[in-house]
């Protein structure tokens, strides 16, 4: 009987994307009861480390759906009410009329309209999404930076709104997330980052998935490379980083085959609620970072695949160097986890637009193979 999986394929396929132009790729995709790993490239550029596919590495927004699934929790708990405003919970930082009116539900599907405060904290990306006019000066700068995340939430709190509470398309915006982990350590009395690994991480049986200490992340990784779309030639490493400028909300360090672990658990029903898990699939409009209109429920994007291959639940996330994507097919039959070392690797075009890339296409053949193929 043929397998499902096809190793010599997806061998190819993650080479292809080290040929388009990524230092070192690192991947695992599930299906049944065959599990493929593999990894391609380096993972250090001047030494030329080789890449393993059991790497820790920074997932970025991914922490996003460990987020929501905390949060759901406390609500399953009785300790959160989704439908209840945030003013009531965190009064000092969304006060008056605004906090009274955005819910703890538009934070987790970004329909808050809430400012993303990030343009603030770096101010050379001050003139961000317009990518033409911002410089990536304020990376090294910041490299070090402890932020507060008070602070940073304030920056998101007062700049001027993105959209009406509730309104769709929703802006996509960290500063909903930092809000959420700082509703976390309210209602359950300990640190976000405690609280997401006792009720989700633990649960899900990760053991190579935690919150870093410091700016470094422990255990064998990949250095991280930065491109900011040419601007840093050649790409520059960003792998030792303070991260508290996303904080609990994206700073999660992972690997493959934990994320995989951990949304198989997920769509289970071994983390969440069946009723949690439907609220969270439940998608609303919003506007990405790249400016793309998608489908977002609460922590959970859905990825919908040619006519009869069903739809993938999960989620991707940057980091300055890093990115990574895990999505699940719905029946939880197929699933598929990979991370690159390196990040923003189009230029622009005369418009201030990425031009398209060979590593997208590379990645895109990768991504249709793992799920599909």
């Amino acid at each position: 009987m043929r397998k499902s999986l096809d190793p010599a394929a997806l061998d190819a396929a993650i080479e292809n994307i080290c040929r388009a132009g990524v230092p070192g790729v690192f991947a695992e995709v599930r299906e049944g009861g065959e599990v493929w790993r593999g990894a391609a490239g380096v993972a250090d550029v001047e030494t030329g480390r080789p890449v393993s596919a059991d790497m820790r590495h920074r997932v970025g927004s991914i922490t996003k759906t460990f987020t929501a699934a905390a949060v759901m929790k406390e609500a399953e708990a009785g300790l959160i009410r989704l439908d209840a405003p945030i003013g009531r919970y965190l009064p000092g930082l969304v006060p008056g009329a605004r906090g009274e009116a955005i819910t703890v539900r538009m934070l987790i599907n970004h329909t808050s309209g809430l400012a993303e405060y990030f343009p603030y904290a770096f101010p050379s990306f001050k003139a961000f999404p317009a990518l033409a006019d911002t410089r990536p000066d304020s990376l090294e700068d910041h490299r070090f930076t402890r932020f507060d995340p008070d602070e940073l939430i304030g920056m998101g709190v007062g700049a001027p709104p993105v959209g009406t509470p509730g309104g769709t398309p929703g802006v996509y915006s960290n500063t909903n997330y930092l809000l959420l982990t700082r509703l976390l350590e309210e209602v359950s009395g300990e640190s976000a980052e405690r609280c997401i690994t006792r009720s989700v991480i633990e649960p899900a049986g990760l053991r190579d998935t935690g919150f870093p200490a410091g700016p470094e992340v422990d255990g064998p990784h990949s250095r991280l490379y930065e491109a900011w779309f040419g601007m840093l030639e050649p790409p520059r490493d960003f792998s030792v980083y303070d991260m508290s400028w996303v904080g609990p909300s994206a700073s999660l360090v992972s690997t493959v085959a934990d994320l995989n672990r951990f949304y198989a658990a997920l769509l289970s029903g071994e983390i969440v609620s069946p009723a949690s898990l439907a609220q969270m699939q439940q998608t609303v409009t919003v506007v990405s970072q790249e400016q793309k209109t998608v489908p977002y429920g609460l922590g959970l994007h859905p990825v919908e695949g040619p006519p009869g291959q069903g739809t993938y639940w999960g989620h991707g996330g940057t980091v300055w160097g890093g990115g990574a994507l895990a999505v699940i097919r719905a029946d939880g039959g197929r699933q598929m986890a990979v991370a690159v070392n390196l990040q923003r690797w189009n230029r622009l075009d005369d418009s201030g637009m990425p031009q398209p890339h060979p590593v997208d296409h590379a990645l895109a053949a990768f991504h249709h193979l793992a799920m599909y193929g």
